[in-house]
């Protein structure tokens, strides 16, 4: 079907709209965790502050790599939509809640030697573990609603359900302030008070959202779908595409590990600059995952649709609009290097000469933008395997053998031109592999139509409001991509 360019580009504003709302929803997380850091701050003892941020790391390092939760539901979620099947876009949301269901319910029960063996690999004082291991054991009690609210955002996500999740967000995050005053401050439980009130406030947050679905959906609705959720054909579908974007994820975080590690062996003045440059690539990342996200969910939509047409329209905007976003975060920090650094700390020997890598920050901040973008955009067609081999080919022919460089003339801006050349290399090829997706006969090797085919059982109609768009309410750092 030929479409005229007007109607090409017909999407634009439904694909800002998602990702303003994407954008306003990230950025709650980081203010809500700034409270919690605040109130942590002002105890009488520092090590409930130390040990509340490591055991948070430890944490988002654990669900960082199960976020192919939500990465692997929206696209497909999307894709029901777009072929009008609502039966098939409740089976997404009901199998990958079970899976997540069962991973939460497993990390919990398994939270002491989780906790022994990730503070036995620190090296931190008796009290800083004491705290960070009554925080840990707390806060993952919420591991459950953890993962049940990766699958209801990524699901709404799909459906394009913007109103809902930004309210998800709000909730979730206003909570999660008025309980770490009740339980920290007031009631003075310190560590502890800070990781129930994290686990408290997600399980609110998904009562929430399930109340909204119970006025969308009848039980009876759900029930007569329970012989279908254990398909075997639709489940390995399932795990074949989360496994593969598990992969991709761990090979991020072990690069996103080696990357601060090697920082600190460089010398404390070089981790202190890389960390400071690094809060501005955990700044973009918010702007950078609103685009990745809308992208993802058009994506999907337009592919159940049939719709291939409006794919490289698409594909271009996205790129160009991560583009513009990255060379201003970037060119900002090139042309006002001191001012912007001297926000973030107040030592001169710091800021004096970090000037001197902030070029590699620019380049950094252009190719992730876009590398995530473009993630984003393979994730609404499902390709899971995509993800995976591009990210492994990177971090094989890229990241290591200039990694192994850096190590061993002792160079930070060779760590970085590591970093550089591994998004570089993971951009080119999803580059590469974009026009194979510009028809209907797009690739699903990751996904099986078993698990995608559409039902004639029900008939979907969805709400094309102005309330649309996503939100991540997640823990300590969460949403954001370690890379």
């Amino acid at each position: 079907m030929n479409l005229t360019f007007s109607s090409q580009y017909d999407f634009i504003p439904r694909y800002f709209r998602l990702a303003l709302a994407n954008v306003l929803s990230n950025i709650m997380v980081p203010l809500a965790n700034l409270v919690s850091v605040i109130f942590l701050g002002h105890l009488e003892e520092i090590h409930h502050f130390a040990g509340v941020t490591l055991a948070g790391n430890l944490l988002n390092f654990l669900y960082f790599v199960l976020l192919f939760l939500r990465m692997g539901t929206t696209g497909v979620t999307a894709q029901a939509v777009g072929r009008n099947d609502r039966e098939g876009m409740l089976l997404v949301g009901l199998r990958n809640g079970l899976i997540a269901l069962m991973l939460g319910s497993a990390i919990a029960l398994l939270r002491y030697p989780l906790g022994e063996i990730g503070f036995a690999l620190l090296n931190v004082t008796p009290e800083i573990k004491s705290s960070g291991l009554a925080y840990f054991n707390a806060q993952i009690w919420g591991a459950p609603a953890v993962l049940l609210n990766f699958v209801l955002i990524g699901w709404l996500l799909g459906r394009e359900k913007s109103g809902l999740v930004v309210l998800l967000s709000f909730v979730g995050n206003g909570i999660k302030i008025a309980l770490d005053y009740l339980f920290i401050i007031y009631l003075g439980w310190e560590s502890t008070g800070a990781g129930v009130s994290s686990a408290t406030s997600q399980y609110l947050s998904l009562l929430v959202g399930l109340i909204f679905l119970c006025r969308e959906f009848q039980w009876i609705e759900i029930r007569t779908l329970a012989g279908k959720i254990w398909e075997i054909s639709a489940i390995k579908s399932n795990l074949t595409l989360n496994g593969n974007i598990f992969i991709s994820n761990l090979v991020l975080l072990f690069i996103s590990l080696t990357f601060s590690y090697q920082g600190v062996q460089m010398g404390t003045m070089i981790y202190a600059q890389n960390a400071l440059l690094w809060q501005i690539v955990s700044f973009n990342t918010y702007f950078v995952d609103g685009l990745g996200f809308g992208t993802e969910t058009l994506v999907g939509n337009f592919k159940g649709k049939g719709s291939a047409q409006q794919l490289a329209p698409l594909a271009g905007v996205s790129v160009l609009t991560a583009l513009v976003v990255g060379l201003f975060f970037g060119g900002v920090c090139v042309l006002f290097p001191d001012p912007i650094f001297r926000l973030l700390t107040n030592h001169t020997e710091v800021v004096s000469n970090i000037d001197t890598f902030v070029p590699w920050l620019l380049l950094v901040l252009i190719l992730s933008s876009i590398d995530f973008t473009l993630e984003g955009y393979f994730l609404g067609l499902a390709q899971g395997h995509t993800l995976r081999n591009v990210s492994l080919i990177a971090f094989i022919v890229g990241f290591a053998p200039t990694n192994f460089v850096a190590i061993k003339f002792s160079s930070n801006h060779l760590l970085w031109l590591s970093l550089s050349v591994f998004y570089a290399i993971r951009m080119l090829m999803f580059v590469i592999k974009l026009p194979s997706t510009f028809s209907n006969d797009i690739d699903d090797s990751s996904v099986s139509l078993a698990a995608l085919e559409p039902s004639s059982a029900l008939t979907l109609t969805f709400e094309e409001t102005h309330k649309q768009i996503m939100v991540e309410n997640l823990p300590i750092g969460q949403e954001e991509k370690l890379f």
